[in-house]
Formats: structure tokens, sequence, C-alpha cells
């Protein structure tokens, strides 16, 4: 066995060094607004996709893989992930080796993670994070948070989307006395990202109920992993995220919610939409596939596993109206806030909640699963859907578009193949996953069979092999104004004021000038 192995991998080695095209033959290729047999040709001088339709005229040295019954689908993009995430007074233990290791066994070819301020400045925030990413396996971006609201945060949003090329801030409305910004705040910084052309999101929690439910709970005896969940009920994070719809429509500026978690926050996006806002709203892997029940659990490490805020909620209830909305598009896109702490970090928090460093995994498992429980299980997602829900959307909100997020002729050859027949899923296990992460908060999941991942036109995931090495990954720049964003909110706004407010100076003098010209 140890032979075959060794033969194994050196074959796969070889291929994946070996020749500057990949051939995938035979394949079916699924976009968010197609689906059609074609082979695939990509070049890894390039990494770009040279070829979708029926190749004849193949390159010398050209390695074909042959991908019959097999699906083609644009590389996974993960919008919401904490890579060695400084949090709780721990580190996430999954950084950009580790955690782009384990989203390319996924089919996920990039991701967007957040970068957090260091001492109270956003420029220092992002050179460290660049710094992380020099073990980049795959490409990356960020969002940047904004923890704080003074002039220099404001001057330093204009360096960070014009010069860094970051394209999306993170407010939050939790986390009270470390990373929460009031009303106030988050108004200066609504009207800044709008001035600036750049996408807000927000998490979406009432940060003084949380620390009332918290306190609370402490009060009255419970201090184990579940009472982190009855501490922050989804009352409070519908409301959070209403607040934030509301202020972002008088505002005027594309709204993004990120982990929806709850009916009430879905509502509020369906109320949002109904109301014609540019509001996004992004439910999690778990969110759609966990239960609450198990932050009961007797064990406290698998317990403290689901642990991640807003709260994971009824899967029966929650989370069935989170998956009815994402097909009919009220939600829009599937993350994973991948944010891991090992056994050992967790237990931080063993005889108080409040100090249990918040996270789970996911990227890994994300589009193995969700295609097994959404597309194969339950019918509830198209091919087409799901490439929308995991890979299309996220690049036309954040605009890398069709850079990514599409199989076609000129971009980037970022893909993966997918088995779709039921008889090669497998069950996800810890002793088989990539991530750093001891334990996997899906074990025993049913996922399906991600064959190959190919991220910049090389072979990345082969054979059940990782074949990337760090440095590999690249940093992608998200320019700001995005179309789907921003194209005609200009005029969208100034349409609306005047609905809204007829009778103010320039329409009160439009309409006499009208009537004295009758």
């Amino acid at each position: 066995p140890a032979l075959a192995m060794f033969l194994r991998v050196g074959a796969t080695l070889a291929l994946a060094a070996a020749g500057e095209y990949i051939l995938l033959k035979g394949g079916t290729v699924v976009n968010e607004h197609e689906t059609r047999k074609a082979d695939v040709l990509v070049s890894s001088a390039t990494g770009k996709v040279v070829k979708v339709g029926e190749v004849t005229d193949i390159p010398a040295g050209t390695k074909t893989l042959d991908v019959t019954d097999k699906m083609v689908m644009p590389g996974g993009i993960d919008p919401h992930t904490h890579l060695e995430m400084p949090f709780m007074g721990q580190t996430a233990c999954d950084d950009y080796s580790s955690g782009h290791k384990a989203a390319l066994a996924g089919g996920t070819t990039m991701h967007i993670d957040f970068a957090l301020p260091v001492d109270g400045s956003l420029l220092k925030g992002y050179d460290v994070w660049r710094k992380k990413g020099e073990k980049a396996n795959m490409d990356y971006a960020f969002h940047m948070a904004v923890t704080a609201w003074n002039q220099q945060i404001s001057r330093e949003m204009d360096v960070i989307v014009n010069e860094k090329k970051v394209n999306s801030f993170k407010f939050f409305m939790a986390y009270k006395g470390a990373l929460m910004v009031n009303d106030e705040q988050l108004l200066e910084g609504f009207q800044r990202v709008l001035d600036l052309g750049a996408l807000a999101q927000v998490h979406a929690e009432n940060g003084d109920g949380v620390a009332f439910g918290q306190q609370k709970q402490i009060d009255a005896g419970c201090f184990q992993p579940h009472c982190h969940a009855l501490s922050r009920p989804a009352i409070l994070e519908g409301e959070a995220t209403n607040r934030a719809i509301q202020l972002s429509s008088f505002v005027g500026n594309p709204l993004y919610v990120v982990h929806v978690m709850s009916q009430e926050a879905a509502e509020a996006c369906r109320r949002g939409k109904e109301q014609g806002l540019r509001v996004w709203c992004e439910p999690t892997l778990a969110g759609l596939t966990k239960d609450e029940s198990e932050m009961w659990s007797d064990d406290f490490s698998w317990a403290a596993a689901h642990v991640m805020s807003p709260p994971i909620r009824k899967l029966n209830e929650d989370g069935q109206v989170l998956r009815k909305y994402l097909k009919s598009r009220i939600l829009d896109l599937v993350a994973t806030d991948h944010a891991v702490f090992n056994t050992t970090q967790k237990k931080a928090g063993a005889k108080d909640f409040r100090v249990l460093p918040n996270g789970i995994n996911g990227l890994e498992e994300r589009i193995p699963v969700l295609w097994a429980e959404l597309v194969h299980r339950t019918g509830l997602l198209t091919p087409q859907e799901f490439v929308r829900a995991t890979s299309s959307q996220a690049a036309k909100l954040f605009n890398v578009y069709p850079r990514k997020g599409l199989v076609a002729e000129g971009s980037d050859a970022d893909l993966f193949v997918l088995d779709p027949r039921p008889e090669s899923f497998e069950k996800v296990e810890a002793a088989k996953h990539h991530s750093a992460l001891d334990l996997n908060a899906f074990e025993g999941f049913t996922k399906a069979k991600v064959e190959t991942t190919i991220s910049r036109g090389k072979l990345a995931w082969h054979n059940n092999e990782i074949l990337t090495k760090d440095g590999d990954g690249r940093y992608i720049e998200t320019e700001p104004f995005a179309p789907l964003v921003y194209d005609g909110l200009v005029r969208e706004n100034s349409m609306r004021h005047q609905t809204e407010f007829p009778y103010t100076v320039a329409n009160t003098a439009a309409k006499r000038k009208a009537k004295s010209e009758l």
C-alpha cells in the first residue's frame, strides 16, 4: 500500500509539473447562466481559460483529464473568512497555508478575508494581513473592518479603496467594548463608503442587547456553551438587521448583511428587497445545515465547536427559511465565516461562555456538503443556482467578474471538477480534512466528491492530493463601483428622494416654473 501511494503521488506531481496546458475532456460545464457539454482547455502559463467547447487541436504536451459524467464549475469564492485572526485572546489556528489547502480540497479557489485595524489604523491592519498572505496557496482579497470612527479612519478609507484596492468595509453592531460601533458612527461610515464606491457590510446583532443578555445568563449561573445562544436570541439579530437596512436606506448606500442566521434576520432582508433597496444577504453553511441543539451537548468540545455569532438557530425552523430564501434569491450567496479554534483554545471558555472563542469551520466543506444537501438530496438548488450561490454572485458583488466566477475563454483558470454521482459521495472526517483544526463540526455529513481543483491554470487538488505550495496564491485587487452594486444608483437615489420629499425647494421651484409656462 505504501509503494502504491508513493507511485500515485509521484504520478500526480508529474502531471502537475509537466505541460503548459491542461484539457478537461468530455465534461459538463456549469455556469450561472448556462449548462452545456464542453471541453475546457486552460493554460498554466497565463493562468487563463483558453477555450470552452470542442477541443480538437490539442497543443503539444497537453495533459488531458477525462471528466466524462463530471461537472466543471467556476472555482468557489468564499466571501467571509477569518484566517489567522486574533480574537478573544486566541488566534485562529488556520492560516493562509492550512486554510487555503483546506479550501482547495473543497473546490474553493478564492476567498475574501477580513482584515482588522492594528493600533487603530486601517493601513497598519492592511499591511499585517498582507504579510499573513505571503503563505497564500490560492488567490485572496480583503474586506476591511471599521471598529471605531474618527478623521484618521475616514482618510485611511480613501487609501484603502483607491490605492490598496479593497472595495468593502465591515461594521460591527455587536461586541460592545471591543469592535462595536454605535448608530452615529455607522451612519458616518455608511456615507463614507457610499462616497468611495465601496460596499458596506454589517455584523448585525444588537450589541447592547447582547451585553444585557450575557449578564442575565451569568446572573442566573449559566456559563456553558449553550448560554451563548441564550444570551443573543434571534430577536436581537432581527432588530439589528432591520435597523442596518433602514439606516442604509436613509443614507442611500448599498448594504451587505453577513452571516444571516435566523428567520427574523432573513425577514428583514426580504422586507428590504421588497422596498427595492440594494441589500444583499449572506447565509452560512452552518446556518443552512446545523441545529442549535449541538451547543447543548454534554461533550464540551463538541458544544464549543458550534459557538459562533450570531448563533446557529433551529434547523427545522430558521434553517428551512434560510434554505427557501436562498432558492428565491432573498438570500444571495453562501459563505462559511470560517474562523477556527482548536479544542484547547476553545477550553478558554470552559467556565465562562463570554470568553469562549467564537467560530466554526467550513472552508473545505462548503461546496461538497452544500451540493450533497441542497442540490442532490433536496433538489432546492439547480446546478446553475449552486454556481450563483458559491461563486458568481460573490464575483459580481466584489467586482472580480467575469475574471472570476465564470468558466469562459479569457477568465481566470480557477475551476473544479465535481462528481455528481451519489456512489462517489463520501463522509466528512476530521481525520482526513486539511484544516489545522483538530475537530470538524460537520463530522459525518455526506459530501460530494470534488475530484480536481485547478487554481491559476495549475492542478491544485487532484487524486486526493494537495499540489500547491505556500506563495502560489496572489492578492486580488477589488476595484470600487462594482457594476452590480453601483450602476444607476445616483439616479435611483435622486428619484427616490424626489418621491419621498416632493416639497423640497428644488421640486417646488420646478413645479412653479412648469405652471408658469402653461
